[in-house]
């Protein structure tokens, strides 16, 4: 029997872009590990590690994170998954990071959301939330029955100030300035693969497809039907 390669796979794509989403559906249907920089970055904060206070004194300060400590924190997590399946998410960030990982281990693929950035913004801004609750509304397809006003409660919902359109202007500029060069690096070396499209469920179903030329689909439920 032949054991079929290891998947090494990136997923890339704007801030509400929909990654999580399929991120959720590759774990689910192919069994991958899923390493997210920001959940490792969240963990390793509240746990105060060596990496974890640094990487908060330059978030404190309104600052990116260096490369050289985000790698650090990457690639010391990756040395426990050298034997599964794993999908990056949210590293590389730029091409000192991606050169970094090259280093250290193949990539075989990466996944790239192109998705609309007057798209991004319509989903993003069309958010608010009920503090208290942290019940999420959207104004396009799950508004609130009074404007403004929570479902339950009848308090004032707000919008996140990451949801404001400012703040999702200056987000997708800083995705554009700092992560197309890391897709054109990965376009060169023949890894990327991009699927363009404004809706997660129609775009899922090609993402679905070719990497069901790579892995076996490992869901028993609904086999037949992804989701």
């Amino acid at each position: 029997m032949v054991v079929p390669p290891l998947l090494r796979a990136v997923i890339m794509g704007p801030p509400g872009s929909g990654k999580g989403t399929v991120s959720a559906r590759i774990i689910k249907h192919f069994g991958v590990k899923h390493l997210s920089s920001g959940d490792l970055l969240r963990d390793n904060m509240q746990k105060k590690t060596e990496v974890g206070i640094l990487a908060k004194s330059y978030i404190d300060q309104g600052q990116l994170i260096p490369d050289d400590i985000m790698t650090r924190l990457m690639l010391n997590e990756l040395k426990g998954l050298d034997r599964y399946n794993w999908l990056l998410d949210g590293f590389p960030r730029t091409v000192a990071q991606a050169e970094a990982l090259d280093k250290e281990c193949r990539v075989d693929t990466v996944i790239d959301l192109d998705v609309p950035f007057e798209t991004i913004k319509c989903r993003l801004t069309a958010r608010w939330i009920h503090p208290a609750s942290g019940r999420v509304y959207n104004l396009e397809f799950n508004p609130p029955k009074v404007q403004g006003i929570d479902d339950v409660t009848g308090e004032p919902l707000v919008q996140r100030d990451d949801d404001k359109p400012e703040t999702v202007s200056k987000r997708l500029q800083a995705y554009d300035a700092q992560t197309k060069p890391v897709l054109e690096y990965y376009r060169k070396k023949g890894l990327l693969k991009s699927f363009s499209g404004t809706e997660t469920n129609k775009i899922w179903p090609h993402i679905y497809a070719f990497l069901q030329t790579k892995l076996p689909d490992v869901s028993q439920k609904d086999a037949a039907i992804p989701r």
